[in-house]
């Protein structure tokens, strides 16, 4: 009798546990394009320099050099006006 209880037990125990295992869903349409786009993002990492980024750069480079060379002229505008003071 004992036996018999353990054995049931077991079985019982046996078939919840494949009845659970085979519960279990599969994924669908959206969550296999869901994973695909999340890996695809991954593989992209930071975006590389592309030619909007690059004209941005020579636009600054000319502001930062026609800054300077403005900067230049006035300095020689008043060393100039400094000159005709004396």
């Amino acid at each position: 009798m004992k036996h018999a209880k353990i054995v049931g037990a077991a079985l019982c125990m046996g078939a919840m546990l494949m009845a659970l295992s085979g519960c279990q869903k599969e994924e669908g349409p959206l969550e296999k394009a869901g994973k695909e786009v999340d890996q695809a993002v991954e593989k992209m990492g930071q975006p590389k320099e592309g030619p909007v980024e690059q004209a941005g750069q020579a636009v600054d480079n000319a502001m930062d050099k026609t800054g300077q060379q403005i900067e230049k002229t006035g300095d020689n505008i008043q060393d100039a006006a400094k000159g005709d003071k004396k």
